[in-house]
């Protein structure tokens, strides 16, 4: 019973990556609706992987590193295949411009600042009740709900084919996900009204804008989270 206790915070990050994994496998076959649905499982098992740990109290060394390794493929390479994906079309030319490599590379960039975003986490103590940058699997919502929602709204369709757009939104998630903005972690160290408020607002803006606009709303939480997590940097500590 102790071992099962244990081992199931480590459980759901295990199928956070099972599920990360097959997400990666369905985007590269070009089935967007599952590997958005994997996306969804992922981020809901991250969330319990923690939660389970903490109210467990099943913290550990192994579970901490086990969290990043699932994140890399979840939250890493997934996003990173999906911009790959949106810049495919434009080959190795862009504004008559030819390159010597094809431009759809580049968004694997943001494979790898999530990468070094993870690795940072890992050793920085002061990420307890805040991030420091982007964090990962707000990034990957960012991405592959830029990506799955360009099939319902023509004027994402319309920034998803402009790579001049893509390729800025490839610089700026990659510089987010290191930045030293301090962003809001739905982590709660006191019941005090005035010390979570930047989760209340954070929390009631988002499900206002799910209730309005549904998928669509996706890009724009994470706009959203971005700015209320600007306006409340003092209170992010």
């Amino acid at each position: 019973m102790n071992f099962f206790r244990n081992q199931l915070a480590n459980m759901f990050t295990l199928g956070n990556l099972f599920s990360g994994t097959i997400g990666v496998i369905h985007l590269i076959q070009n089935d967007l609706h599952t590997a958005f649905l994997c996306m969804v499982i992922s981020l809901v098992l991250d969330f319990l992987d923690g939660f389970v740990a903490r109210a467990l109290k099943s913290s550990s060394s192994l579970g901490a590193q086990l969290d990043s390794l699932a994140g890399m493929v979840s939250f890493g390479v997934l996003p990173g295949i999906a911009m790959f994906q949106m810049l495919g079309p434009f080959g190795s030319e862009i504004f008559g411009i030819s390159l010597p490599f094809e431009i759809q590379y580049l968004g694997l960039f943001i494979t790898l600042f999530s990468c070094l975003r993870l690795a940072i986490f890992n050793i920085d103590d002061e990420q307890k009740y805040f991030f420091k940058g982007l964090n990962t699997p707000t990034n990957t919502v960012l991405i592959l709900g830029l990506l799955y929602t360009s099939h319902e709204s023509a004027f994402v369709t319309s920034l998803v084919e402009n790579p001049l757009f893509l390729l800025a939104l490839t610089a700026l998630s990659s510089w987010l996900l290191i930045s030293p903005i301090r962003m809001i972690a739905m982590k709660f160290k006191s019941k005090r009204i005035q010390d979570n408020l930047p989760k209340i607002v954070l929390a009631a803006g988002a499900v206002l804008l799910l209730l309005f606009f549904r998928t669509l709303a996706l890009p724009m939480l994470v706009l959203y989270y971005i700015l209320v997590s600007v306006v409340f940097q003092k209170h992010l500590r």
